[in-house]
């Protein structure tokens, strides 16, 4: 899978991304999602970029999105890394964006898709799935 992003916004401020998940009281459940924050900052070194979580786990999205205003970001990508649409994507998560785009109009908010629901996270599941 080849990645390319834009890490700075249509005006040139600095982009910010959330990395969204769950959350979990075990603190090992966290490791994934910070090594996809890693690789993120991998492929779009000029971004910044942090994890937060709807639950269970800090930081939440609020504070994670006032980290990313404080060092510098104008623009925010919400990416849920969730597997499908649970009430967590399709109620909380609007209802939050919406609270941060009220509080903070003169910072762009954006939410990805699900990646879960991502055609190429679909095939990627199937060839693990079958591989032996």
């Amino acid at each position: 899978m080849t990645a390319t992003t834009t890490t700075k916004t249509a005006a040139g401020s600095v982009l910010g991304i959330v990395l969204l998940a769950h959350g979990s009281r075990d603190p090992r459940w966290r490791e994934p999602i910070e090594a996809v924050a890693a690789r993120v900052c991998q492929y779009a070194p000029d971004a910044r970029v942090t994890c937060a979580y709807m639950e269970l786990a800090a930081p939440d999205l609020p504070t994670a999105a006032a980290a990313l205003i404080a060092s510098g970001a104008r623009a925010i990508r919400v990416v849920p890394l969730f597997l499908g649409m649970g009430k967590h994507a399709r109620e909380d998560l609007p209802q939050q964006l919406a609270a941060l785009q009220e509080s903070r109009p003169d910072i762009g908010f954006s939410l990805a898709p699900i990646v879960g629901e991502e055609p190429e996270l679909l095939d990627l599941m199937a060839r693990i799935a079958i591989k032996s």
